[in-house]
């Protein structure tokens, strides 16, 4: 394992196609290479892999949008007294999106002049696209607003639940979405007919989700083991029971991460440990076993290979599977 300290705390932990990457609290952007990009004045309050697979697309309470590169950085965008709370890219349409306050921006890497915007009656605090880029969804107060997202103007289709929605997204097969919320609980929707999925029973805040097994199962944080929903068939998680793996009464799963196209996630605990795992094997392996600060940032590789980790008070690491 690789390990790394840093001087401010991380805000997230990603992989591009090089390596690992780490958005830190300080407005920098640290590579596993060991260069340093210093996008933002203040936090990194969002990140996501560039589309291109090169890099990371940062917003900051800078109210700066920032692409971060090994060789250089650069600003792509900027919202005038507002901070960027939540960044979406889509590998397979080449958009960026954005939100400031009410505001979403989607922009093309490969047209600067593309340029669309959609105003929201509340904040928005979360942002997905769907698996071909075509959609996206907006967590905000009330449920989630879909939209086109090359089209100038139109009305979203408004996937509607009483709440404070904070994250938001798509099953790998375009059926379903799915939000985190202020509440202690999840909320989806099968799209083909808005019919709702309650997903509760947590006993506190989901804080990340991510589809491991080709999207058959969805993992969950929140809760003293990892919940997993089951995505099989039309109908989702509707009816069905979520499992827990991992149950420790003495900690909380705070973080979980996947590689969407193999059976193998890991979590991130409230006592700073880190395990991987693979749900139809038996026992977790700890790539971090000593207990420290709550960890703070989780990213898998996209193959699988390897989990990139970092807690509160800065200690890092990048561990080979």
């Amino acid at each position: 394992m690789t390990a790394f300290s840093f001087d401010a705390q991380p805000t997230a932990a990603l992989f591009d196609d090089q390596g690992a990457i780490f958005a830190l609290g300080d407005g920098g952007v640290r590579f596993d290479t060991g260069e340093r990009a210093d996008a933002h004045d203040g936090p990194v309050l969002s990140a996501a892999v560039h589309p291109s697979g090169e890099g990371v697309v940062t917003g900051g309470d800078d109210g700066r949008l920032v692409w971060s590169r090994r060789e250089d950085a650069g600003t792509l965008a900027a919202a005038q007294g507002a901070w960027i709370d939540a960044v979406a890219t889509s590998p397979a349409s080449g958009l960026i999106a954005f939100s400031a306050g009410r505001r979403v921006t989607v922009m093309d890497v490969k047209d600067p002049t593309f340029l669309r915007t959609f105003e929201h009656e509340r904040t928005v605090s979360g942002l997905a696209f769907d698996p071909k880029g075509r959609r996206l969804a907006a967590a905000t107060y009330g449920g989630a607003a879909l939209w086109f997202a090359r089209i100038e103007k139109q009305k979203p289709t408004m996937l509607k639940w009483a709440g404070s929605h904070t994250g938001v997204t798509f099953s790998p097969d375009g059926n379903f979405v799915v939000t985190t919320m202020q509440d202690a609980q999840l909320h989806g929707w099968r799209l083909k007919d808005s019919k709702d999925m309650r997903m509760g029973g947590y006993p506190s805040k989901v804080r990340a989700m991510a589809f491991l097994s080709k999207g058959a199962l969805l993992a969950t944080s929140g809760a003293q083991g990892t919940v997993l929903w089951p995505f099989i068939g039309s109908n989702g998680p509707m009816g069905k029971e979520a499992t827990e793996i991992g149950y420790d009464a003495g900690s909380q799963v705070v973080l979980v991460t996947a590689a969407l196209d193999h059976a193998k996630l890991a979590a991130g605990l409230s006592d700073g440990r880190v395990w991987v795992a693979e749900p139809a094997a038996q026992g977790l392996n700890y790539i971090r076993a000593d207990r420290g600060a709550p960890i703070a940032a989780l990213a898998m590789s996209a193959d699988g290979t390897r989990v990139a980790w970092a807690d509160e008070d800065g200690e890092a690491g990048v561990a080979i599977l």
